[in-house]
Parts: C-alpha cells; structure tokens; sequence
C-alpha cells in the first residue's frame, strides 16, 4: 500500500469511531425532551447505521459467506431503522429487522454449525420466554404472530452468534467470535427495552437505552468481521 493510500486508510480507521458517535448521539437526542429538532432523527438515525455498513465494508479479511451475510444484515437494518421514524412502520420495521436476524444468523453458520451446542439455545430461549411472559398481556392480537416470529429469530440470531464463540475456544477468530456474542446479547437486551416501551410501560430515556444498546450490537456484529486483505 502506498504512503497517501495508507494515510487515508489510517484516518479513516481512526476518525471513523468518532464520527459514528457523534451522529449516534445527534439521533438520540434530537427527541422533544432535549434538542427538539425532527429533522436531525430523520438524518442521523439512518446515517450512523450507513457508518456502520461502510465500517463493516472496510473489513474484507473474513470468508466471503460471512461478510455478505453481515452485511445483507446490515441493510435490512438499515431499512428497518427507516420503516420506524414513520407513523404506521412498525410492522414494515419489524419485518426488515427480522429479515436482518435472518441473514445475521446465515452468517455466524459460515464456520459453525447451527445450534452445534446447545447451552446458548436454552439461555436465549428461557429469556425470550420470560420477556414474552412480561409483554404479552399488551401485545395487540393482530401483532402477537409478527411478534413471536421476531423472538425466535433474534433468539436464534444469538445463540447461533454466542454458539460460534463458544466452539472457537482459542482459535484465530475468537475475538471476532466474541464480538458477535457480545453483538447477539446488546441486541436482545435493546430489543427488550423496545418492548417494554412499546406494550408494557414507557421507559424514561427510553431513546438513550435503546439507541446507544442497538448501535453498540450493530458494531459489534460488524467487528466481528476480520480485518486485513479481502479473500477470494
């Protein structure tokens, strides 16, 4: 690579971060309680998930299956993201968003066998349960079937991402394996507090905790791409 090439690959390595929170924190608190500006939802919340994509764009070094698969994730997410900033998208958000689960889960099978080992499967089965047990009674009954699908792949999506972790051990791409975990667990936990907002009782701060938690298992999940020159 040469010197200007380098350069730049290095600043955006570095200036990347930065950036991403601070569009971060501009979609999350453009609400009514402090800067009260629409506008800068409409522009920040799609863009730090199209920060994102372009992160997990820049790390080729992963197997061709996975970084495609991630990235398909990505997308849907990002639709998704879009779909919920407009009366009546919930549904439309939901089904991008589980679609995003889909091909999230498609990915962490890349080099680990689906539900290869089944303790991750039974935690994330006992607290989607549990979660659902909590949420059901406000639960909408035209939403209760769209609702139970999206558990069981977020579910899934987890359990597949902490399953992958567990049988690298000390392999090479345990760190990336743990990024996914770590991935699949902030996006059960944002998803809960969505939920909870949504059917049960309004959360104070409820953008902060959901926002920040989500944001934080999309880096996650795109770090759990390798680094370093793009495979065949």
């Amino acid at each position: 690579m040469n010197s200007p090439s380098l350069f730049w690959a290095t600043a955006w390595r570095y200036t990347l971060p930065w950036v991403l929170v601070a569009s971060a924190l501009l979609a999350i608190f453009s609400g009514p309680n402090a800067l009260d500006a629409e506008i800068l939802r409409f522009v920040f919340k799609p863009l730090t998930t199209v920060l994102i994509i372009a992160y997990a764009w820049s790390r080729r070094g992963d197997v061709p299956r996975r970084r495609t698969w991630v990235l398909v994730g990505l997308v849907f997410s990002l639709a998704g993201d879009i779909a919920l900033m407009w009366p009546g998208g919930f549904v439309a958000g939901l089904v991008a968003f589980l679609l995003a689960h889909l091909a999230y889960l498609v990915a962490f099978t890349s080099t680990t066998r689906l539900a290869s080992m089944w303790q991750p499967w039974v935690f994330y089965a006992a607290v989607s349960a549990a979660v659902l047990a909590q949420l059901w009674p406000g639960v909408p009954g035209a939403l209760q079937i769209p609702v139970v699908a999206y558990v069981v792949c977020l579910a899934a999506m987890a359990a597949q991402a902490a399953t992958w972790w567990l049988r690298e051990g000390t392999a090479p791409l345990s760190r990336e394996a743990g990024f996914a975990a770590l991935g699949g667990l902030l996006f059960v936990s944002s998803d809960a507090l969505l939920a909870i907002n949504q059917f049960l009782d309004p959360l104070p701060e409820a953008s902060l905790w959901v926002l920040s938690t989500y944001w934080a298992a999309q880096w996650c999940i795109a770090t759990s791409l390798k680094r370093g020159p793009q495979r065949g």
